[in-house]
């Protein structure tokens, strides 16, 4: 199985039935393993309700990744993989060789996979993009892409998000955009994205060093960061400067109740403390979510802030907690405004993709707008949620 995601409309875990797949849910000797492509939670979030004996196959940063995020993030799980994907080294289990293909993706550590089996291939795009910070990867898999495939699974989900036309901006031009507001702010800059959106970080990490701030991140960060085990991601360890970790208040009772206080040790001499936080906040950036505004109005250092969104705008639906922050800061007059790029690829650049691997069949997934495909592809099959298809 690839992939065992919760789907993004869904309410709630517990609502939502797997799919039916012999062998997830009970004893099955022909279900031999689940491959993760990546870490987001629509791509492993039904995992939790399988059977445990199943084997997981994922990449080890994703592994680790997940790993740190259990210990912070609600709902989060700590999965054990049977085995790690590898950029070009392929996996057999049974009649299936699986080989994985490193992709740009805002997931760290995110794989599209070549499956053939009996003679007949098939191409699983995963979730990728071409104008991230590992952009050379999608070009690299144009130039040298999967050849004689049989159907191949393509994600969609710019599709009805972009005009056909249009591309997304770079993680480099969000980096110049970010040193500008960064330079226009008096005060602390504030940026709300994901931590486990490691181009995102990098990119706000590379902004703030080239206009002269730090980076303060939380600890559920720093351990994402360490997690990564890759020597040009920012992290704090020996040899990173420009990058401090601040613990709020509610993050340190969690660690205590958790009895993980001692991870915070490793880093100590990157701390910044609340009692510092208003004398350091017009020279620093702070990867920020909307519960910390409590820290930092305890601690007198809003003075001149400046909130950026950096997520997906739906998040900030009416009763997210998206939208809840922004009308806080709204009602404090702290400016709130959006600096983003998606983590998928624009139409454009799937036509480009779906130019090059050639399928004889070609799938839509993971997409809305999955009826805009035969205007854009080639040899498009449109199967139905819960239909089963020969290769």
């Amino acid at each position: 199985m690839l992939d065992l995601g919760l789907p993004l409309n869904a309410t709630d875990l517990a609502a939502t039935p797997l799919p039916g797949v012999d062998g997830l849910a009970g004893d099955s000797s022909t279900l031999l393993a689940i491959i993760l492509s990546h870490g987001h939670r629509d791509h492993w979030g039904l995992v939790p309700k399988v059977n445990r004996q199943i084997p997981l196959i994922m990449g080890k940063a994703t592994e680790s990744i997940m790993r740190a995020a259990a210990d912070f993030v609600p709902d989060a799980i700590a999965l054990d993989a049977a085995q790690h994907l590898k950029h070009g080294k392929q996996i057999q289990l049974g009649p299936f060789l699986i080989t994985p293909r490193l992709v740009d993706h805002s997931g760290f550590d995110a794989y599209a996979m070549e499956v053939e089996a009996n003679g007949r291939r098939l191409f699983y795009s995963g979730d990728l993009r071409a104008h991230g910070r590992k952009s050379k990867l999608f070009e690299a898999l144009l130039k040298h892409p999967p050849r004689n495939i049989d159907t191949m699974l393509m994600e969609g989900s710019s599709l009805g998000r972009l005009a056909n036309d249009q591309s997304f901006p770079t993680e480099d031009a969000l980096e110049e955009l970010f040193i500008g507001r960064f330079r226009a702010t008096d005060g602390m800059a504030l940026v709300a994205c994901s931590a486990q959106n490691i181009d995102r970080v990098v990119t706000i990490y590379r902004a703030a060093k080239r206009t002269g701030r730090t980076l303060i991140v939380d600890a559920y960060a720093a351990e994402v960061l360490k997690a990564t085990e890759h020597s040009s991601i920012p992290k704090p360890a020996h040899g990173w400067t420009n990058l401090a970790v601040f613990i709020p208040h509610s993050q340190r009772v969690q660690l205590l109740k958790k009895n993980i206080a001692p991870i915070v040790d490793t880093y100590r001499e990157f701390r910044v403390w609340p009692e510092q936080l208003a004398d350091v906040a017009h020279r620093s950036v702070m990867l920020f979510r909307g519960w910390m505004m409590r820290d930092l109005d305890r601690a007198q250092a809003l003075t001149g802030a400046r909130v950026i969104w950096s997520q997906w705008d739906g998040y900030l639906t009416t009763g997210s907690a998206g939208a809840m922050l922004k009308s806080d800061c709204e009602s404090r007059g702290i400016p709130f405004e959006t600096i983003h790029t998606s983590g998928h690829a624009s139409p454009g650049d799937l036509k480009r993709l779906a130019a090059a691997v050639s399928p004889k069949r070609l799938i839509p997934i993971h997409t809305f707008e999955r009826e805009q495909f035969p205007d854009l592809f080639e040899n498009v099959a449109l199967i139905n949620d819960g239909e089963w298809t020969e290769i």
